[in-house]
């Protein structure tokens, strides 16, 4: 990933200058190479190529480096939800929930590709500090506004009710949150196409239209 530089790009001395969001932007790129246990101070300012000092400067440490990076993605899953609680219902809808969970969908897959390497340290975390414990308890507060919107769209009849809302949920954001490992977004695959073909594989499925 490209470094991000501020108005100055050469720093004192001939070193590269950052601002706190560049300086993110390649440390969430160590730490999907080397995992965040496995990447130390040291090794980010080798790749930044800045003292240590000149790091702590701008944060704390690797974790409240992960806790920006981890808190970035998190807010633009949650404002996917968000946006669409503020939507008014569409009367000529059929099923307003369902409608709303298909954009959702749609909408989830266009984040991450927006957000891809932050989305992807996300999802990579085991929960080994507390950094990492909250952030997997606001995933989980996410499945669970997923979940209930299941419950609604399945109440509406728009989808089927004879599976369990929790599992279908974690079931369709595994089939999104599975992208992170394939794909990528230089390989002329566009985001509207591929968050078009997922919704309607998700919630069409695979079958064809009956023959003759």
């Amino acid at each position: 990933m490209t470094r991000t530089p501020v108005q100055n790009p050469a720093g004192r001395h001939g070193r590269p200058a950052y601002d706190r969001d560049s300086l993110l932007e390649v440390a969430v790129v160590v730490f999907n190479e080397r995992g965040y246990d496995g990447t130390g101070m040291e090794e980010l300012a080798r790749r930044l190529g800045l003292s240590k000092s000149s790091i702590y400067h701008h944060v704390s440490g690797k974790e409240e480096l992960l806790e920006l990076a981890v808190n970035r993605a998190l807010d633009a899953i949650f404002a996917v939800l968000d946006e669409e609680e503020r939507q008014a219902p569409d009367p000529v809808v059929g099923s307003p929930a369902t409608a709303r969970m298909k954009r959702v969908i749609h909408r989830s897959v266009e984040v991450l590709a927006a957000e891809l390497p932050y989305v992807t340290l996300l999802l990579r975390l085991h929960g080994n500090s507390e950094v990492e414990q909250r952030a997997l308890a606001r995933r989980r507060e996410f499945d669970h506004r997923v979940a209930e919107l299941m419950t609604r769209a399945a109440a509406e009849g728009g989808i089927r009710a004879d599976i369990d809302p929790h599992l279908a949920s974690r079931l369709l954001f595994g089939t999104v949150n599975s992208l992170v490992e394939w794909y990528r977004p230089d390989r002329g695959l566009t985001v509207e196409t591929l968050a078009d073909a997922l919704t309607t594989i998700l919630f069409d499925g695979l079958h064809g239209p009956a023959s003759g």
